[in-house]
Protein backbone atom coordinates (compact mmCIF):
# COMPACT_ATOMS: atom_id res chain seq x y z
CA UNK A 1 0.00 0.00 0.00
CA UNK A 2 1.12 3.57 -0.70
CA UNK A 3 1.63 5.65 2.45
CA UNK A 4 2.70 9.26 2.88
CA UNK A 5 4.27 10.46 6.13
CA UNK A 6 4.43 14.13 7.03
CA UNK A 7 7.09 14.42 9.73
CA UNK A 8 7.92 17.46 11.83
CA UNK A 9 11.70 17.78 11.75
CA UNK A 10 14.09 19.77 13.93
CA UNK A 11 17.87 19.82 13.88
CA UNK A 12 19.46 21.88 16.69
CA UNK A 13 22.82 21.77 14.89
CA UNK A 14 21.53 23.48 11.75
CA UNK A 15 22.77 26.95 10.87
CA UNK A 16 19.28 28.36 11.56
CA UNK A 17 17.57 25.74 13.73
CA UNK A 18 13.81 25.87 13.31
CA UNK A 19 11.11 23.20 12.99
CA UNK A 20 10.00 22.28 9.49
CA UNK A 21 7.85 19.66 7.78
CA UNK A 22 9.10 16.94 5.47
CA UNK A 23 7.05 14.39 3.54
CA UNK A 24 8.03 10.83 2.62
CA UNK A 25 6.20 8.51 0.19
CA UNK A 26 6.56 4.81 0.97
CA UNK A 27 5.36 1.46 -0.25
CA UNK A 28 4.45 -0.62 2.83
CA UNK A 29 2.61 -3.84 3.74
CA UNK A 30 -0.95 -3.36 4.99
CA UNK A 31 -0.07 -4.97 8.32
CA UNK A 32 2.59 -2.33 9.04
CA UNK A 33 2.61 0.20 11.86
CA UNK A 34 3.55 3.85 12.04
CA UNK A 35 6.81 2.83 13.72
CA UNK A 36 7.55 0.41 10.88
CA UNK A 37 7.16 3.31 8.47
CA UNK A 38 9.43 5.63 10.42
CA UNK A 39 12.10 2.95 10.69
CA UNK A 40 11.85 2.32 6.94
CA UNK A 41 12.35 6.04 6.32
CA UNK A 42 15.40 6.09 8.57
CA UNK A 43 16.96 2.96 7.08
CA UNK A 44 16.10 3.38 3.40
CA UNK A 45 15.31 7.02 2.69
CA UNK A 46 16.71 9.48 5.24
CA UNK A 47 19.30 8.25 7.71
CA UNK A 48 19.17 11.57 9.55
CA UNK A 49 15.63 11.04 10.88
CA UNK A 50 15.88 10.73 14.66
CA UNK A 51 13.41 8.83 16.84
CA UNK A 52 13.30 6.57 19.88
CA UNK A 53 12.14 2.95 19.81
CA UNK A 54 13.01 -0.31 21.51
CA UNK A 55 10.60 -3.19 22.17
CA UNK A 56 8.15 -2.50 19.31
CA UNK A 57 5.50 -4.23 21.46
CA UNK A 58 3.86 -1.44 23.50
CA UNK A 59 5.88 -2.36 26.58
CA UNK A 60 8.80 0.05 26.89
CA UNK A 61 7.02 3.29 25.98
CA UNK A 62 10.04 4.61 24.08
CA UNK A 63 8.26 5.46 20.82
CA UNK A 64 5.86 8.01 22.27
CA UNK A 65 5.00 10.78 19.80
CA UNK A 66 2.03 12.67 18.39
CA UNK A 67 0.33 10.97 15.47
CA UNK A 68 -2.34 12.94 13.62
CA UNK A 69 -2.39 15.43 16.49
CA UNK A 70 -2.79 12.87 19.27
CA UNK A 71 -0.13 11.36 21.53
CA UNK A 72 0.44 7.62 21.48
CA UNK A 73 2.90 4.84 20.77
CA UNK A 74 4.01 4.55 17.16
CA UNK A 75 4.44 0.79 17.54
CA UNK A 76 0.77 0.10 18.24
CA UNK A 77 -0.69 2.45 15.62
CA UNK A 78 -1.54 0.34 12.57
CA UNK A 79 -1.33 2.01 9.19
CA UNK A 80 -4.86 0.94 8.24
CA UNK A 81 -6.38 2.61 11.32
CA UNK A 82 -4.11 5.67 11.20
CA UNK A 83 -4.27 6.73 7.57
CA UNK A 84 -6.76 9.60 7.10
CA UNK A 85 -9.88 8.60 5.19
CA UNK A 86 -9.34 11.42 2.72
CA UNK A 87 -6.06 9.85 1.67
CA UNK A 88 -3.93 12.55 3.25
CA UNK A 89 -0.58 11.95 4.94
CA UNK A 90 -0.01 10.49 8.38
CA UNK A 91 1.19 13.47 10.41
CA UNK A 92 3.91 12.68 12.96
CA UNK A 93 5.26 15.15 15.54
CA UNK A 94 7.29 15.00 18.75
CA UNK A 95 5.34 14.87 22.01
CA UNK A 96 4.03 18.12 23.47
CA UNK A 97 4.81 19.92 26.73
CA UNK A 98 8.46 18.86 26.48
CA UNK A 99 11.50 20.37 24.81
CA UNK A 100 12.46 18.79 21.50
CA UNK A 101 16.00 17.42 21.36
CA UNK A 102 15.94 16.46 17.70
CA UNK A 103 13.15 15.50 15.28
CA UNK A 104 10.81 13.13 17.17
CA UNK A 105 12.93 12.85 20.32
CA UNK A 106 11.88 14.94 23.31
CA UNK A 107 13.58 15.67 26.62
CA UNK A 108 11.73 13.59 29.25
CA UNK A 109 13.52 15.17 32.22
CA UNK A 110 10.52 17.29 33.23
CA UNK A 111 8.32 14.20 33.20
CA UNK A 112 10.71 12.22 35.42
CA UNK A 113 11.24 15.14 37.81
CA UNK A 114 7.50 15.37 38.44
CA UNK A 115 7.22 11.62 39.04
CA UNK A 116 10.07 11.77 41.58
CA UNK A 117 8.32 14.71 43.27
CA UNK A 118 5.48 12.44 44.49
CA UNK A 119 8.00 10.08 46.15
CA UNK A 120 6.99 6.95 44.17
CA UNK A 121 8.11 4.33 46.65
CA UNK A 122 6.42 2.44 49.46
CA UNK A 123 6.58 4.21 52.82
CA UNK A 124 5.70 2.38 56.02
CA UNK A 125 6.65 3.61 59.49
CA UNK A 126 5.70 0.37 61.24
CA UNK A 127 8.07 -2.37 62.35
CA UNK A 128 9.81 -4.19 59.55
CA UNK A 129 7.98 -7.46 58.81
CA UNK A 130 9.81 -10.76 59.12
CA UNK A 131 9.17 -11.68 55.47
CA UNK A 132 7.40 -9.06 53.36
CA UNK A 133 4.56 -6.56 53.44
CA UNK A 134 1.40 -8.41 52.46
CA UNK A 135 -1.50 -6.93 50.49
CA UNK A 136 -4.74 -8.76 49.74
CA UNK A 137 -5.48 -10.05 46.26
CA UNK A 138 -8.45 -7.67 46.07
CA UNK A 139 -6.23 -4.66 46.82
CA UNK A 140 -3.65 -5.68 44.25
CA UNK A 141 -6.30 -6.26 41.58
CA UNK A 142 -7.51 -2.71 42.24
CA UNK A 143 -3.98 -1.37 41.84
CA UNK A 144 -3.25 -3.48 38.79
CA UNK A 145 -4.64 -0.91 36.38
CA UNK A 146 -2.52 2.01 37.55
CA UNK A 147 0.53 -0.23 37.95
CA UNK A 148 0.29 -0.90 34.22
CA UNK A 149 1.72 2.56 33.48
CA UNK A 150 4.83 2.30 31.28
CA UNK A 151 5.81 5.97 31.76
CA UNK A 152 5.64 6.68 28.03
CA UNK A 153 4.65 10.30 28.68
CA UNK A 154 1.67 10.34 26.29
CA UNK A 155 -0.64 11.75 28.97
CA UNK A 156 1.94 14.41 29.85
CA UNK A 157 2.29 15.34 26.19
CA UNK A 158 -1.40 16.13 25.73
CA UNK A 159 -2.22 17.53 29.20
CA UNK A 160 -3.96 20.88 28.67
CA UNK A 161 -3.45 21.98 32.29
CA UNK A 162 0.29 21.37 32.04
CA UNK A 163 0.36 23.30 28.78
CA UNK A 164 -0.69 26.52 30.53
CA UNK A 165 0.97 25.91 33.92
CA UNK A 166 4.29 24.05 34.08
CA UNK A 167 4.00 23.89 37.86
CA UNK A 168 1.20 21.32 37.55
CA UNK A 169 2.39 17.85 38.50
CA UNK A 170 0.70 16.30 35.52
CA UNK A 171 -1.37 13.14 35.05
CA UNK A 172 1.45 10.58 35.10
CA UNK A 173 2.86 11.78 38.44
CA UNK A 174 -0.58 12.05 40.03
CA UNK A 175 -1.57 8.59 38.85
CA UNK A 176 1.67 7.28 40.35
CA UNK A 177 0.84 9.08 43.61
CA UNK A 178 -2.54 7.38 43.69
CA UNK A 179 -0.83 4.00 43.28
CA UNK A 180 0.77 4.48 46.71
CA UNK A 181 -2.09 6.29 48.45
CA UNK A 182 -4.35 3.36 47.53
CA UNK A 183 -1.78 0.75 48.58
CA UNK A 184 -2.74 -0.64 52.03
CA UNK A 185 0.93 -1.27 52.82
CA UNK A 186 1.75 2.44 52.60
CA UNK A 187 0.93 4.54 55.69
CA UNK A 188 2.05 7.97 54.42
CA UNK A 189 -1.39 8.97 53.11
CA UNK A 190 -1.67 12.10 55.24
CA UNK A 191 1.73 13.32 54.09
CA UNK A 192 1.09 12.46 50.44
CA UNK A 193 -2.39 13.97 50.28
CA UNK A 194 -1.22 17.08 52.11
CA UNK A 195 1.47 17.65 49.50
CA UNK A 196 -0.95 17.02 46.63
CA UNK A 197 -3.44 19.48 48.16
CA UNK A 198 -1.13 22.37 47.30
CA UNK A 199 -0.86 24.57 44.20
CA UNK A 200 0.11 22.47 41.22
CA UNK A 201 -1.38 19.32 42.73
CA UNK A 202 -4.54 17.27 42.26
CA UNK A 203 -6.94 20.23 42.19
CA UNK A 204 -5.28 21.82 39.14
CA UNK A 205 -6.52 19.13 36.76
CA UNK A 206 -9.16 20.58 34.42
CA UNK A 207 -10.78 17.18 33.73
CA UNK A 208 -10.45 17.46 29.96
CA UNK A 209 -10.04 13.65 29.82
CA UNK A 210 -7.31 13.80 27.17
CA UNK A 211 -4.93 11.83 29.42
CA UNK A 212 -7.48 9.00 29.59
CA UNK A 213 -8.00 9.20 25.86
CA UNK A 214 -4.35 8.93 24.83
CA UNK A 215 -3.08 6.44 27.45
CA UNK A 216 -2.01 3.27 25.57
CA UNK A 217 -2.38 1.14 28.71
CA UNK A 218 -5.81 2.32 29.90
CA UNK A 219 -4.38 3.57 33.18
CA UNK A 220 -7.05 6.32 33.22
CA UNK A 221 -4.94 8.99 34.98
CA UNK A 222 -7.85 11.42 35.31
CA UNK A 223 -9.91 8.81 37.16
CA UNK A 224 -7.02 8.36 39.62
CA UNK A 225 -6.85 12.12 40.14
CA UNK A 226 -10.57 12.19 40.94
CA UNK A 227 -10.04 9.37 43.44
CA UNK A 228 -7.22 11.32 45.09
CA UNK A 229 -9.58 14.27 45.50
CA UNK A 230 -12.21 12.04 47.13
CA UNK A 231 -9.65 10.63 49.53
CA UNK A 232 -8.39 14.12 50.37
CA UNK A 233 -11.89 15.38 51.25
CA UNK A 234 -12.64 12.22 53.24
CA UNK A 235 -9.44 12.75 55.23
CA UNK A 236 -10.46 16.29 56.18
CA UNK A 237 -8.62 18.25 53.50
CA UNK A 238 -11.74 20.09 52.47
CA UNK A 239 -10.84 23.77 52.93
CA UNK A 240 -8.88 24.44 49.74
CA UNK A 241 -10.46 26.23 46.78
CA UNK A 242 -10.56 23.01 44.80
CA UNK A 243 -12.22 21.00 47.56
CA UNK A 244 -14.84 23.66 48.22
CA UNK A 245 -15.44 23.97 44.47
CA UNK A 246 -16.04 20.22 44.13
CA UNK A 247 -18.29 20.04 47.20
CA UNK A 248 -20.51 22.94 46.16
CA UNK A 249 -20.67 21.66 42.58
CA UNK A 250 -22.04 18.33 43.79
CA UNK A 251 -24.34 19.97 46.35
CA UNK A 252 -25.84 22.31 43.76
CA UNK A 253 -26.47 19.60 41.15
CA UNK A 254 -27.91 17.26 43.79
CA UNK A 255 -30.36 19.91 44.99
CA UNK A 256 -31.55 21.51 41.76
CA UNK A 257 -30.47 19.18 38.94
CA UNK A 258 -27.97 21.70 37.53
CA UNK A 259 -25.13 23.93 38.61
CA UNK A 260 -25.69 27.33 40.22
CA UNK A 261 -22.82 29.05 38.40
CA UNK A 262 -23.38 32.39 40.09
CA UNK A 263 -22.76 31.01 43.57
CA UNK A 264 -19.97 28.63 42.56
CA UNK A 265 -17.07 31.15 42.81
CA UNK A 266 -18.49 32.60 46.04
CA UNK A 267 -18.55 29.22 47.77
CA UNK A 268 -15.25 28.12 46.18
CA UNK A 269 -13.23 31.14 47.34
CA UNK A 270 -15.32 32.08 50.37
CA UNK A 271 -17.62 35.06 50.70
CA UNK A 272 -15.00 37.04 52.63
CA UNK A 273 -12.14 36.36 50.19
CA UNK A 274 -12.57 39.73 48.50
CA UNK A 275 -9.27 39.58 46.57
CA UNK A 276 -10.09 36.36 44.73
CA UNK A 277 -13.63 37.50 44.02
CA UNK A 278 -12.34 40.78 42.57
CA UNK A 279 -10.09 38.76 40.24
CA UNK A 280 -13.26 37.20 38.81
CA UNK A 281 -14.63 40.56 37.64
CA UNK A 282 -12.88 40.53 34.20
CA UNK A 283 -14.28 37.03 33.59
CA UNK A 284 -17.74 38.22 34.59
CA UNK A 285 -17.48 41.13 32.14
CA UNK A 286 -16.41 38.85 29.28
CA UNK A 287 -19.27 36.48 30.14
CA UNK A 288 -21.71 39.39 30.13
CA UNK A 289 -20.58 40.47 26.67
CA UNK A 290 -20.90 36.92 25.38
CA UNK A 291 -24.39 36.55 26.85
CA UNK A 292 -23.32 33.78 29.21
CA UNK A 293 -24.11 35.32 32.60
CA UNK A 294 -26.05 32.79 34.72
CA UNK A 295 -29.47 33.73 36.10
CA UNK A 296 -29.59 35.53 39.47
CA UNK A 297 -32.44 33.35 40.71
CA UNK A 298 -31.46 29.69 40.52
CA UNK A 299 -34.45 27.36 40.16
CA UNK A 300 -34.78 23.60 40.19
CA UNK A 301 -34.87 21.82 36.85
CA UNK A 302 -37.90 19.64 36.09
CA UNK A 303 -37.10 16.12 37.22
CA UNK A 304 -34.42 17.27 39.69
CA UNK A 305 -35.70 14.72 42.17
CA UNK A 306 -34.35 11.93 39.96
CA UNK A 307 -30.89 13.49 40.04
CA UNK A 308 -31.16 13.72 43.83
CA UNK A 309 -31.98 10.01 44.03
CA UNK A 310 -28.87 9.17 42.01
CA UNK A 311 -26.70 11.14 44.43
CA UNK A 312 -28.36 9.49 47.44
CA UNK A 313 -27.87 6.03 45.97
CA UNK A 314 -24.17 6.65 45.30
CA UNK A 315 -23.68 8.15 48.77
CA UNK A 316 -25.37 5.17 50.44
CA UNK A 317 -22.95 2.80 48.70
CA UNK A 318 -19.98 4.69 50.13
CA UNK A 319 -21.22 4.25 53.72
Amino acid sequence: MDVTFKVRRFNPEADSPAPYWQEYDLEMPEAGTVLDGLIQIREEVDGGLTLRCSCRSSICGSCGMRINGKAGLACNQSLQNTMPKDGGPIVVEPMGNMNVIKDLVTDMQMHWDKVRQVEPWLQNSGPEPENEYIASNEDMLHLNGVMGCIMCGACVSDCTALEVDKNFLGPAALAKAYRFVADPRDDADAKRLGALDQYGGMWDCTRCMLCNDVCPKSVAPMDRIMSLRDKAIESGLDKTYGARHAQFFAKSVKHSGWLDELKLPIFSFGIFNIIELIKMIPLAIRSQRAGKVPPIFHKKRPGAEYVTRIFEKVESRKQ
